[in-house]
C-alpha cells in the first residue's frame, strides 16, 4: 500500500524519499532500515524532529513520520535498542531528533518518557526495503595522505564541541583557508555538520554519510573514519576539522578513533570540551595514558578564570572559551598545526 508522509526524517536524509511512500507489513529488523510510524502523544520535551532540510518541526499526535531503526546510548538521553522482531502495530519510541527509531530501554530523568509511535510497515524504495546504507560509503582499511586534521574531543555529550568546532572553522575560513569538517560519531542528526558549514566549511559528511543511524553499534570508528577523510580530501581541503560526538569515554566508540596510528598521525592539533575540572583533569590523565597529547582545553570549563586559571597552572595546557574567546582558541589551534 501506499501512504503520505507528514513529516520525513533527518536520519533517512541519504535517500531522498519522496512525500508518497510504499509500505510493506513485512518488516526486518534491521540498523538503518526506514519505517513509516505513526505518533501517538504529543511532548512537551524531546517533542521536535528534524527533517531532511535540517529544519525543526514540532511532531503532532497522528504525524505519519518515516525515520530510522537504530541504537542509542545517550547518557544525558535515551538508550535505545533495535528490537529483534516488529511487527505492523507494535509500539517504538523516537529516540533523538534526528527519528532514530528503536526500542527504549533506558531514560535519563531529565528528558522524560520517550514518544511513542504506531509501526505502519516498511518504507520499500524499488519495492525493496529502504535502508540508509543503500549507495553509502565504503569502510576503509587505509587513510590516504591528506590534509592535516584537528580534532576536536570532549568528555561527555553536551560539552561545547560543536560550539568550539564551528568557532574553529569559522575563523580557519576567515584566514583564507579551505575547509571541510566532518562528524565521525554520535547519534544521527543534521544540526551539526549544518552549524559547520552555516560557518564556513565548504565540504561537510558524517557517520550518516556511511549508512549508520549511530555509531553505538559499531565496534570500531576507524574504517568509518577513514571512509569520510578520504572522501573529504579528494576535495582539496587544506584542513579538515573533526568533530568526535559524545565523550572519550563511552558506548559511541569514540576511543577507537586515538588507538589508530594512521588517524593519530594525520591529527595534527585535539581541542579537548570539558563541561567542569574534574573532567579537564580526568581527560589528560586518560589522553596521557593513549599518548595523545592534548592542544588546549575548551568547553565551560573555560567559562571564567577559575577554569582557565587551574587548566593553566594545574594541569599546565592552554585554555581557551569557543564562545567569547575564539580568536584565542583558534590562534592555539593554528600555530600547532603550522609546527
Amino acid at each position: 500500500m501506499k501512504i503520505i508522509l507528514d513529516k520525513i526524517a533527518s536520519s533517512t536524509a541519504r535517500l531522498e524519499l519522496p512525500r508518497e511512500v510504499e509500505i510493506s507489513p513485512h518488516i526486518e529488523p534491521k540498523e538503518g532500515n526506514v519505517l513509516a510510524v505513526r505518533a501517538l502523544m504529543e511532548k512537551s520535551v524531546y517533542d521536535r524532529l528534524e527533517l531532511t532540510t535540517g529544519r525543526m518541526a514540532k511532531i503532532n499526535r497522528g504525524d505519519v513520520i518515516a525515520g530510522t531503526l537504530g541504537y542509542r546510548r545517550a547518557l544525558k538521553g535515551f538508550v535505545g535498542i533495535v528490537p529483534e522482531s516488529i511487527h505492523v502495530g507494535d509500539t517504538i519510541h523516537v529516540l533523538n531528533l534526528g527519528g532514530v527509531l528503536g526500542l527504549c530501554v533506558g531514560r535519563n530523568p531529565d528528558v522524560g518518557s520517550p514518544l511513542e509511535t504506531e509501526v505502519l510497515g516498511a518504507v520499500l524504495l524499488d519495492g525493496l526495503p529502504a535502508n540508509i546504507s543503500k549507495n553509502a560509503l565504503a569502510p576503509r582499511d587505509e587513510l590516504p595522505a591528506g590534509p592535516p586534521l584537528v580534532v576536536v574531543a570532549g568528555t561527555c555529550m553536551s560539552a561545547g564541541k560543536t560550539a568550539a568546532a564551528s568557532e574553529i572553522v569559522k575563523r580557519f575560513a576567515n584566514a583564507g583557508l579551505k575547509v571541510a569538517a566532518a562528524k565521525l560519531s554520535g547519534v544521527a542528526c543534521l544540526k551539526d555538520t549544518l552549524d559547520m558549514e552555516d560557518h564556513g566549511a565548504f565540504a561537510t559528511l558524517s557517520f550518516l554519510d556511511c549508512g549508520l543511524p549511530s555509531t553505538a553499534h559499531v565496534k570500531d570508528l576507524a574504517p568509518f573514519a577513514r571512509a569520510i577523510l578520504a572522501e573529504l580530501g579528494e576535495k582539496k581541503p587544506d584542513v579538515i576539522v573533526v568533530e568526535l560526538g559524545d565523550g572519550i569515554l563511552g558506548d559511541y566508540r569514540v576511543g577507537t578513533f586515538f588507538s589508530h596510528p594512521d588517524l593519530v598521525s594525520a591529527t595534527k592539533a585535539v581541542v579537548m570540551c570539558a563541561n567542569d575540572l574534574v573532567a579537564a583533569w580526568g581527560a589528560q590523565k586518560l589522553m596521557e595514558q593513549w599518548n595523545i597529547p592534548i592542544t588546549v582545553i575548551s568547553g565551560p570549563v573555560t567559562d571564567n578564570q577559575t577554569g582557565t586559571e587551574y587548566i593553566s597552572q594545574e594541569l599546565k595546557l592552554p585554555a581557551a572559551n569557543a564562545l567569547t574567546d575564539g580568536r584565542a582558541l583558534f590562534g592555539i589551534v593554528y600555530e600547532e598545526i603550522r609546527k
